[in-house]
């Protein structure tokens, strides 16, 4: 594991940029725009912030590809979240669109709808003596906080069986 290295800003630019950036990567794996935009934060200069930068994907110490892979996992295991939210979060880090879609190709639908319905099955169990109405609005708006299309909150409520009256009325 890296430790936190003193910054001596006397040093010569690219020194003290590269010294704050593995500073930064102590904590946790950072992306190429995460890292920019913590050294300009710093006060660092756009071409020492690129050199730096590539220097650090040289070392193997910044990986697009496999920031978005290990973000994608561990948001879609742990905290539950549909691709199109993983998504949003990876292009606010500054991800390129195509790391974002590799890392997301290893998600399929199945895999998204098997999670959505875990998480409306654990819901719906502690419901029991709630309205029909009722269970569906709250699974619903748990799902879609979650990011999950209007297409997989169907099939997962169909698949609960929560009477579909209620369905028609929500879905139409």
């Amino acid at each position: 594991m890296l430790d936190y290295v003193k910054v001596d800003h006397e040093a010569d630019p690219y020194s003290v940029a590269y010294t704050i950036a593995l500073n930064a990567l102590v904590a946790r794996a950072k992306s190429k725009g995460e890292l920019v935009a913590h050294l300009k934060k710093r006060g660092i200069e756009d071409e020492v912030a690129v050199a730096t930068i590539f220097r650090l994907q040289e070392a193997g110490l910044i990986n697009d590809e496999e920031f978005a892979r290990a973000w994608t996992q561990s948001r879609h295991n742990s905290k539950k979240l549909s691709k199109r939210i993983i998504a949003g979060e990876l292009r606010t880090r500054g991800v390129d669109q195509n790391s974002i879609d590799t890392a997301l190709d290893e998600i399929d639908e199945e895999d998204e709808y098997r999670m959505a319905f875990e998480l409306a099955m654990k819901k719906y169990n502690t419901m029991s003596r709630l309205a029909p109405d009722v269970q569906v609005r709250r699974i619903q708006s748990l799902l879609q906080r979650k990011g999950f299309s209007f297409g997989v909150i169907g099939r997962v409520l169909r698949e609960l069986g929560i009477e579909v009256k209620y369905l028609t009325t929500v879905f139409n």
